[in-house]
């Protein structure tokens, strides 16, 4: 059993280690996240092959709390876990949305994240460590991945910003906020706080920031090592002259367009649907420059 650990000392001095190598061995990346006495499981299992006619990132991310990580079982007849619950959907989701934009563009393949707790405590919040340890299990795993990414819940208490503050402590904050984010870039940011300034805000992101690439870097340690190469796969096949052909000849015409901002939609629509009549007798001309119409269009 070859067990592989990296910690993670916040500025309080309290430690998040990360395992792998222990649990879950037949999933494609798995790691056990600990902090005080709390434990996250989180696995990621990807198909081999993308589904036909898919073209799409088909993902799906699962955070689940076990009874038993508080020591209590489910009442009724069935003695089983319910329906994940409105908290449960939304961590998910906060996991889902700073993970998903990060598989390549051409990675079809069907993918699930599952983020288990499997222990709890009072004092440690399990929803600002499940966005590491999804990220860690894809780092560890052979999937294709542009991470990894970290998320991180920052508050002010009395005056001060905190990474990950305790249960208790988040009772006195006049700040909370999400942060999820890659060494480079923010990718997502949610919570809620009494009217602060701009300053304020950007301070507390970058706060943020700072301590999610410490984060990273512990990742890109414990993925290399493991030494686990990521796969190969081909989910799709392109006509590249063609595509540099429309983009020379329609991409400028079409972002012209889209950079007016016309409130009038049927201006745009006419345009589209002359160029169309235009090219008919290659009506694959009109599947790629209606993609890149609404990719640009949604990009203002």
């Amino acid at each position: 059993m070859n067990v592989i650990e990296k910690n993670i000392t916040l500025a309080d001095g309290r430690v998040i280690t990360l395992e792998t190598g222990k649990l879950a061995k037949q999933a494609d990346g798995a790691v056990m996240l600990k902090m005080g006495n709390t434990m996250l499981l989180a696995t990621v299992v990807s198909a081999q092959d993308a589904g036909p006619d898919v073209d799409f990132m088909p993902l799906s991310v699962d955070y689940k709390e076990k009874f038993a990580s508080v020591g209590r079982f489910p009442g009724g007849f069935t003695r089983r876990e319910g329906k994940s619950s409105d908290y449960e959907i939304l961590v998910s989701r906060l996991v889902d949305r700073a993970l998903r934009p990060l598989f390549p563009d051409d990675y079809h393949a069907e993918t699930f994240v599952q983020v288990t707790l499997y222990s709890a405590d009072e004092e440690s919040m399990p929803d600002a460590l499940a966005g590491l340890a999804a990220s860690a299990a894809l780092a560890v795993s052979d999937i294709p991945f542009h991470g990894p990414i970290s998320e991180v819940r920052v508050a002010r208490i009395q005056g001060e910003f905190v990474i990950n503050p305790t249960a208790s402590a988040l009772k006195e904050a006049d700040l909370d906020i999400m942060v999820g984010a890659t060494y480079e870039n923010i990718m997502m940011v949610e919570g809620e706080m009494n009217e602060v300034s701009e300053k304020e805000m950007l301070d507390a992101i970058k706060f943020a920031h700072a301590a999610i690439k410490e984060q990273c870097v512990a990742q890109q340690e414990l993925a290399a090592a493991v030494g686990k190469e990521k796969r190969t796969y081909c989910h799709e096949v392109n006509d590249e002259e063609l595509r540099k052909d429309i983009w020379d000849k329609c991409y400028q015409k079409a972002y012209d367009v889209a950079r007016q901002c016309n409130a009038n939609k049927h201006g745009p629509n006419t345009w589209l649907l002359c160029l169309k009549k235009s090219r008919s007798k290659k009506p694959c001309w009109w599947d790629v420059i209606t993609t890149m119409w609404k990719k640009k269009r949604c990009a203002g």
